[in-house]
């Protein structure tokens, strides 16, 4: 069995959430809904739904979310039972009629072998009532190279297309970060332990991005920068050992110059940096860092 998981706010694009597990192929799922205080109240819909798949509904007095969207997700997980694989599906976001299906289709190619699966994806753009072209993955992919494609660009990713198994979420669980920005992506680098990341391609999770969501709002453009600034300087002081050469330096190359746009780097940000060159990628590499740090510093 799979536990679906959806951290309850806004009401606006429930429905569609909630007529996308109806219409599931396969209903060997269980839904657990955990409703973060929301002023409005998904009842209505919830009896609509009852009886077309199996869900647990919870609401809690205290609404978490505004203040950490990591400890919300994490309390509605802890309403699942004992379910060996946890999706955590957005309260706007759809699954395509066979993701279950598919799950049950290739469970014996992965199971056991990967710690983490994903489906592929389609933006759902609500401003402008577009939907992307499909994204889709290797079947099998290295952590580090799948973050390394999707910091060049080349791919998305976002929390609701993933299965994660729980004994690798007791393990690591999600950093949490103002507004969760980034806590899925730091948790895709500790989850998968050592294993390869699994993907099933022939079925599809739409993303929605709009006005009602943290990646649809642009009042915290400022916040999300600098939260992206944080992840990636937690990437390269836990991870950064786990990535080829050329992608260690460019990540490097990358905090720098990006916290440089901004302002000077501080001496700890510097020593921080001179000391990943000097350990990760030998002497040059290193001479080159100290003399940046020399011109920084003394405006050479």
């Amino acid at each position: 069995m799979l536990a679906i998981v959806i951290p309850y706010y806004k009401l606006t694009f429930f429905e569609a959430t909630l007529e996308s597990l109806a219409n599931q192929m396969s209903m060997r799922f269980k839904v657990y809904i955990g409703d973060d205080a929301s002023p409005e109240d998904p009842m209505d819909l919830l009896e609509k739904h009852r009886g077309k798949f199996d869900f647990v509904y919870h609401r809690f007095e205290e609404n978490l979310g505004g203040t950490s969207l990591v400890q919300q997700w994490e309390r509605c997980v802890a309403l699942s039972e004992d379910e060996e694989w946890i999706m955590i599906l957005g309260d706007d976001d759809v699954l395509g009629e066979n993701v279950v299906a598919s799950w049950d289709k290739n469970y014996n190619f992965f199971d056991g072998e990967s710690n983490l699966v994903r489906f592929a994806t389609k933006i759902i753009m609500e401003e402008s009532n577009n939907i992307s072209a499909v994204y889709t993955h290797p079947i099998w992919e290295k952590d580090t190279e799948f973050f390394y494609r999707n910091f060049k660009g080349q791919t998305r990713s976002s929390l609701s297309e993933y299965v994660f198994s729980r004994k690798s979420y007791l393990k690591y669980g999600f950093k949490d970060y103002p507004l969760a920005w980034h806590s899925d992506c730091f948790a895709w680098l500790d989850f998968p332990d050592g294993k390869m990341i699994y993907t099933i391609n022939e079925a599809i999770v739409f993303f929605r991005i709009s006005n009602f969501n943290i990646s649809g709002l642009q009042d915290n453009l400022e916040l999300k920068k600098q939260l992206k600034i944080q992840f990636i300087k937690d990437v390269l002081a836990k991870k950064l050992m786990l990535f080829k050469k050329n992608q260690q330096s460019e990540l490097l190359m990358y905090y720098e110059v990006t916290i440089k746009q901004n302002r000077k780097l501080t001496l700890k940000e510097w020593f921080f940096l001179i000391r990943l060159y000097l350990i990760n990628l030998g002497m040059i590499p290193f001479v080159k860092s100290i003399r940046r740090f020399l011109i920084n510093i003394f405006n050479l």
